[in-house]
């Protein structure tokens, strides 16, 4: 759903020309994934755009929200389950591990406090680990990675592999992502970084990894236009976009 990061957002008046630009896979949203099926539909993270990306993909079921961390960026959507506890009728189940549900639970307190009101956000809390689980028809694989200091999952899904926010990933879970059909990976800028993968390293993983094709995402607006850095990669890797489909 959206491939953009937080970090380098620029200000109003910026004259760089990701911003002017005119092509729309120029245009990032911050980053999530929907992952979809015949009878289920999953999030992966909701951030700050969640609500504009669910009207601009169109969504209008929701089985299931995942969170890979607690970072706003990532998070500071969930207020927006709204709708779909009012169209569905039911509590918006939400996976995360007990550190993210600490943080949840300290942005939203609202949320948890125990005094329901109409319209308040419902959610049910599923604790997850370092260990497979099963979402409707989704069988997610957790890959931990390492975002500095903080831990962040990323998910095997099938042939699908989707890691976001990281900078370091141990050769024990990197397995986990062996020759996936598709890769998709951070890749913040060109410079290197405290938390994330520079375009670089993130190729030079995906190449460990053995993904039949990779995307790279997470991306600033300090990583260039679009169309000029994929004219600079292999076919087997090239950036994300936003609207982005992917069959597997």
């Amino acid at each position: 759903m959206g491939t953009g990061t937080s970090q380098g957002v620029p200000v109003i008046g910026c004259e760089c020309e990701v911003c002017n630009s005119s092509n729309p896979k120029d245009q990032r949203l911050r980053c999530s994934v929907l992952i979809e099926t015949e009878t289920t539909t999953v999030i992966i993270d909701a951030g700050p755009d969640f609500r504009q990306q669910c009207l601009r993909a169109n969504v209008k079921k929701l089985d299931a929200v995942v969170f890979t961390h607690e970072h706003r960026d990532h998070s500071a959507g969930l207020d927006d389950i709204r709708p779909f506890n009012f169209k569905q009728n039911k509590d918006m189940e939400v996976y995360c591990t007990k550190q993210v549900e600490q943080s949840l639970r300290q942005q939203y307190e609202y949320i948890f406090a125990g005094l329901t009101y109409p319209g308040i956000p419902k959610v049910r809390i599923r604790t997850i680990k370092n260990e497979a689980f099963t979402i409707g028809d989704i069988e997610f694989i957790p890959i931990q990675v390492m975002h500095y200091k903080l831990p962040v999952l990323g998910f095997r899904i099938g042939d699908f592999t989707y890691i976001t926010d990281a900078n370091f990933i141990s050769p024990k879970e990197r397995t986990k992502a062996s020759n996936s059909k598709f890769l998709v990976l951070n890749a913040l800028h060109h410079k290197p970084h405290i938390s994330h993968f520079n375009l670089e390293e993130a190729k030079a993983v995906s190449k460990i990894i053995g993904a039949e094709q990779t995307y790279f995402t997470h991306i600033s607006h300090y990583m260039g236009l679009h169309d000029s850095i994929n004219k600079t990669l292999s076919n087997d890797m090239k950036l994300a976009f936003d609207g982005l489909q992917l069959k597997v």
